[in-house]
């Protein structure tokens, strides 16, 4: 049969598209190479704006019925702060965003099969175990595929590329990726077992040659990540490598961090480089980008969902509004998108600036920063952009004038 869209990729950018689709009455194919959802470290926080986005895609209550935790505070540590006082200066995190009462945890493979299930629920042909062999764009595009043995050719006038930063349709599609040169190391993990920790507040800290994140996921469960140097590749690699890694933890800035030390280590500690890259556009005849197919913020904003769940509700709503037979016009997604991540990538690299270079000069930046933006919100405006979107601070913070005062105050 032909459908009306084929989507490559069923994981979290995918399969809420599938949904949304499906549930607008359209035929879709959804293809899944997995049999089932390993743990990748990402994709398990989603920013206020994010949590919007869900909303207006009718998918908030899947993703709290299978599991999400919302956090309602945030701590920022630095070996440069007093620990009481960072704590004095927690930030509410329900004010960024409409009825959202903060940002939204969820396990990453808990949070791919909710969204695959709801897909297959709205009427999509959802596969798994499904190898993807080639993918031809024009007019009336196809993807050729295996599933159970059996080679198939599937026809449809979109081909969606949801399959992330190997993306099979961008090939197809010529579509260039460019990426930013790597800042720093980052690896996460899931660990069990925080027990002396609240687990509706999130925190960050840097001390000495370490930077951490920490995200509760509720019942003592927490994805944490750390940051290091390029030039120490291989710090936390080896069978001891989750064990060092969760010692690096032990912060005198950060005491509360001794109940993640004393957690299990539940997952994989998965590593990579951090950066930025994008694709030249994030459509081609017959086929449109959506995630990291289209390219990627620097995970240190831990924004990759929430710019997943924007692109699923303009991409959705442009076909939606596009009459039967015609071609849709993806320009105004690629517009959005493009100036939306320009603002990320800025804002990504002042946070990479102030919390993930090590010594006594970025010490020294720290401490002025945090002196002065007490004094002068607008230096920290790159936060609020992380938790309310790109779009809801002035313009003028992602020009050079102002990336130049918040590092150098």
């Amino acid at each position: 049969m032909a459908y009306d869209i084929i989507v490559v990729g069923g994981g979290i950018g995918g399969s809420a598209l599938a949904t949304v689709m499906a549930r607008a009455g359209r035929s879709v194919l959804l293809l899944e190479k997995s049999l089932a959802y390993e743990d990748k470290v990402r994709g398990e926080w989603i920013a206020p704006w994010g949590v919007t986005e869900t909303k207006r895609l009718a998918l908030y209550d899947t993703l709290l019925s299978a599991g999400g935790h919302h956090l309602s505070s945030h701590v920022t540590y630095d070996e440069t702060r007093d620990p009481a006082e960072a704590e004095a200066r927690a930030l509410p995190l329900g004010m960024f965003a409409p009825d959202v009462p903060g940002p939204l945890c969820i396990r990453h493979p808990v949070h791919c099969q909710a969204l695959f299930d709801a897909a297959s629920a709205a009427g999509a042909t959802a596969l798994r175990g499904v190898d993807v062999k080639q993918v031809e764009l024009g007019d009336t595009s196809s993807v050729t595929y295996v599933h159970d043995g059996q080679q198939h050719t599937e026809h449809a006038p979109l081909v969606v590329g949801a399959e992330g930063r190997q993306s099979v349709v961008r090939r197809a599609a010529g579509l260039t990726l460019h990426q930013d040169k790597p800042h720093h190391w980052f690896a996460g993990l899931l660990v069990d077992g925080v027990q002396a920790w609240n687990d509706t507040r999130q925190a960050i800290g840097t001390e000495e040659d370490f930077a951490f994140l920490a995200f509760p996921q509720g019942n003592g469960r927490m994805r944490v990540y750390g940051g290091w140097d390029l030039a120490a590749k291989t710090r936390f690699a080896g069978q001891e490598g989750p064990r060092r890694f969760l010692d690096a933890f032990r912060m005198k800035s950060a005491p509360h961090n001794e109940a993640i030390a004393q957690g299990t280590p539940a997952s994989p500690l998965l590593a990579y480089y951090n950066n930025c890259s994008a694709a030249e556009r994030p459509f081609a005849p017959g086929a449109v980008l959506v995630g990291d197919a289209a390219g990627w913020n620097d995970p240190i904003l831990g924004l990759g969902l929430s710019i997943t769940y924007r692109d699923v509700r303009l991409v959705s709503d442009i076909l939606k509004e596009t009459p039967h037979g015609r071609e849709p016009d993806f320009r105004p997604y690629a517009e959005e998108r493009r100036e939306r991540m320009r603002r990320l990538r800025i804002a990504s690299e002042l946070q990479a600036k102030l919390d993930m270079e090590f010594g006594e000069e970025a010490r020294a930046r720290r401490r002025r920063y945090h002196e002065a933006s007490a004094v002068d919100p607008m230096l920290g405006m790159h936060g609020v952009a992380t938790l309310a979107g790109p779009e809801a601070v002035p313009a003028e913070v992602f020009e050079a004038a102002h990336v130049a005062r918040v590092v150098g105050v």
